[in-house]
C-alpha cells in the first residue's frame, strides 16, 4: 500500500494526542503522582506480556548490568524528571501548551548527544533550534496594558514545560547508549530475530526506574494512602489507561513501524504535529481559546522540529 508508512506516521500523532488529553484528565482526578505510578505499573505489566508473547520470559533477556544502568537512569531522567515536569505542565497550563514544550525534546536531544556522544553540532541543528524557539515564543508571549512583551502563560507552568522537554531529549541519548549496548548484549545468532523488540524491553527497564521514583516519592511524602483512594476515581483510572495504551504502547510500538515503511526524517515530522492536533480537542473539552498566535506558533515550533530531521 503506498504511504502506509505516512499513514501510520500521522495514526501515531492522533495516537500521542489523546494521550496527552487523557493524561491531562488522568493528572487533574488522581494527582501527578498517583497518576504516575498507576501509569508506570500498568506499562510495566503490559511490557511484561509483550515480552512473555515474543520471548517466553516476562523480563529483559540478555541486558547486562550496564545496559541496566544507562536504561534506569534514561527512565529517572525520562520518566521521573521529564514527565513530572510534563504532567505538572498539564495542570498549570494544559496539555496543549504541554505539547508544544515538548518540541524542545530534539533541541535538548542534540545538544546532549553534542556533549555526551560527541556528535556534531551542525548549523542547520542550530537553525532548526532557533525556528522551534521562535515558535513557542510566538505562542507564549504577548502584550501588556503598557504595550510591553510579557509571558501569557505563568513562569511555573513554562518551567514544567521547559523541564519536560528537557527530561525527553536527555533521557533518549541516555536511552540510546543503553540500548546500543543492549544490542551488543544479545548474541548475533538470536539478534536478527528480537531486535525489532528491544525498543520494547528497553522501555520496560526505564518503566521499572519510573515506578521506583514515583511509589518512593509517595511513599516518603507520606501520601502513600492516596493510592488505595484512587481506586475509587474511576473516570481518572479510564483515563489513565487510555493514556497507557495510547502512549508507551500503541504510539511508540507504531512509531517504530513507521520508520520500516518510510524515511526517518518524513515520519518523525508527521508524528511532531501533535501540537498542531491537539489544539481543537483542547477547546472543546477544556475550552482553551484558538489564537491566530498560538496556531502560528505551534505551526512554527512543528516546522522547527522537522528541520532537525529533513536538514
Amino acid at each position: 500500500m503506498r504511504y502506509i508508512g505516512e499513514l501510520i506516521s500521522l495514526g501515531v500523532a492522533f495516537s500521542w494526542t489523546i494521550a496527552a488529553i487523557a493524561s491531562e484528565i488522568g493528572s487533574k482526578r488522581l494527582g501527578v503522582f498517583v497518576m504516575n505510578v498507576w501509569r508506570m505499573s500498568v506499562a510495566l505489566l503490559i511490557s511484561a506480556c509483550l515480552m512473555w508473547w515474543i520471548w517466553g520470559y516476562p523480563y529483559p533477556m540478555y541486558a547486562s548490568k550496564l545496559t541496566w544502568g544507562w536504561l534506569l537512569a534514561s527512565g529517572v531522567i525520562g520518566y521521573f524528571f521529564g514527565d513530572w515536569c510534563l504532567f505538572n505542565s498539564y495542570l498549570t497550563i494544559g496539555s496543549r501548551y504541554g505539547q508544544l514544550f515538548m518540541t524542545l525534546a530534539p533541541m535538548f536531544t542534540t545538544i546532549a548527544a553534542w556533549f555526551m556522544l560527541s556528535q556534531k553540532l551542525s548549523w542547520s541543528a542550530l537553525f532548526a533550534m532557533a525556528v522551534t524557539l521562535f515558535g513557542i515564543a510566538i505562542s507564549i508571549l504577548g502584550r501588556n496594558e503598557k504595550h510591553h512583551v510579557s509571558l501569557k502563560l505563568p513562569t511555573k507552568g513554562i518551567l514544567f514545560g521547559i523541564g519536560a522537554g528537557l527530561g525527553q531529549g536527555i533521557g533518549l541519548v541516555f536511552s540510546k547508549i543503553g540500548l546500543d549496548n543492549y544490542v551488543a548484549d544479545v548474541p548475533s545468532d538470536i539478534l536478527p530475530s528480537i531486535e525489532l523488540y528491544l525498543p520494547f524491553s528497553s522501555n520496560m527497564i526505564r518503566c521499572v526506574a519510573g515506578l521506583f521514583c514515583f511509589s518512593a516519592w509517595l511513599l516518603v511524602s507520606g501520601k502513600a494512602g492516596q493510592m488505595q483512594s484512587s481506586l475509587k476515581e474511576h473516570k481518572g483510572l479510564w483515563a489513565m489507561l487510555v493514556a497507557v495504551l495510547t502512549g508507551p504502547f500503541i504510539g511508540v510500538g507504531f512509531s517504530l513501524m513507521a520508520v520500516q515503511y518510510t524515511a526517518a526524517g518524513i515520519a518523525s515530522t508527521i508524528m511532531a504535529i501533535t501540537p498542531i492536533l491537539i489544539l481543537l480537542p483542547s477547546y472543546w473539552i477544556f475550552h482553551q481559546p484558538i489564537t491566530f498566535r498560538g496556531v502560528a506558533g505551534a505551526i512554527i515550533s512543528v516546522i522547527g522540529v522537522s528541520l532537525f530531521f529533513l536538514l
